[in-house]
């Protein structure tokens, strides 16, 4: 006669327990508010740093990424030791759409980061689907180096957080992966707070307009309206994607 298997079985040892899952949606969401205040302290920049440079990466990459879907080119990404960064694209009278077509794209600077987040955070489900998102996005990070960034910071710090992603991916324990993975995308998701004096402001400096004054441009609404619509909405991206990550089978 057959033995059915014991729910108390032990577990293999390259597994994380049920108990390390359900205290890392609060240990995650605890990062998450301390990361948000960390950024408001100057010692904060320095911890949250690596963070800050994967963020504007998705930011930017954000921006030419949609251009490319679009129609139109994207022709280099510039990343810069302070954290900031700039995205080079352009129209050529190829965007479809017109208006709404280049509201789109700049709105997609802002929003790249909390829909990377929630799309890691979501591969977190499963041990296979976070391992190959850790693999896919080291990769990516990599391949960007080679097509489109040409800042010198940027071509030094992009390929490194690439290395250490991927190695992740292919030499980390499953559980480490699977935490990895999600705290990435928790702290994607958190770094549109990190921009908000940003999202509110109609000028970019020496960059020329906004993202949000540039959907200002397109849509009329004024960018405030759409800062605080974007707030808004990596908020919810965030609290859903964990929520769906969490979900009991």
């Amino acid at each position: 006669m057959r033995e059915s298997k014991k729910e108390n079985q032990p577990l293999l040892a390259n597994e994380a327990p049920p108990e390390v899952e359900r205290m890392g949606l609060t240990w995650l969401i605890g990062a998450a508010i301390a990361t948000i205040i960390l950024w408001q302290v100057p010692a904060g920049n320095y911890i949250l740093y690596p963070f800050t440079i994967l963020a504007t990466w998705f930011h930017e990459m954000g921006h030419g990424l949609m251009a490319l879907i679009l129609g139109g080119n994207f022709q280099q990404l510039l990343i810069f030791s302070n954290g900031s960064g700039v995205a080079y694209y352009s129209y050529n009278d190829g965007l479809l759409l017109g208006s709404l077509s280049r509201a789109v794209v700049a709105a997609a600077g802002p929003m790249g980061p909390p829909i990377a987040g929630a799309a890691l955070i979501l591969a977190s489900r499963n041990f296979k689907t976070a391992s190959w998102s850790l693999k896919i996005l080291g990769g990516f990070l990599l391949l960007s180096t080679v097509i489109w960034v040409r800042s010198l910071f940027g071509l030094v710090a992009i390929p490194l957080l690439g290395l250490i992603i991927l190695g992740t991916g292919l030499k980390a324990p499953r559980w480490l992966q699977g935490f990895a993975v999600q705290f990435l995308g928790v702290q994607a998701c958190v770094s549109t707070y990190h921009q908000l004096d940003y999202l509110f402001s109609y000028s970019a400096g020496p960059l020329g307009l906004s993202d949000t004054a540039q959907i200002q441009q397109q849509l009329l609404l004024p960018y405030w309206f759409w800062g605080t619509l974007m707030a808004i909405a990596s908020l919810i991206i965030l609290v859903q994607s964990l929520r769906l990550a969490y979900r009991a089978s």
